[in-house]
C-alpha cells in the first residue's frame, strides 16, 4: 500500500484506519479539516482536532503525526 492515501468521505465508502498512513492527500472538499477524518473510524483514535490547512497547503496533526496535503 502507498503511504500516500486519500480518505474516504463520501456517505457509503468504506472507512479506513485513523492514523494508520503517515500522509494523507485532502481536497477543498475536505475543509475544514480534521483529524481524525470523518472517512476514519473512531474508536481506536484521538480526540478531534481541526488543523488549518487552507493557507499553507499543508499540516501536521499534533497526536498523531499524520500529514495532510491540500490538493488544489
Amino acid at each position: 500500500m502507498s503511504s500516500t492515501e486519500r480518505a474516504p468521505t463520501e456517505p457509503g465508502s468504506k472507512l479506513i484506519q485513523p492514523n494508520a498512513q503517515n500522509h494523507y492527500k485532502v481536497t477543498a472538499a475536505d475543509l475544514p479539516l480534521s483529524c481524525p477524518m470523518p472517512g476514519m473510524h473512531l474508536w481506536n483514535s484521538h480526540p478531534r482536532v481541526y488543523l488549518p490547512i487552507e493557507r499553507t497547503g499543508w499540516a501536521k496533526c499534533p497526536y498523531c503525526s499524520a500529514e495532510y496535503t491540500l490538493e488544489r
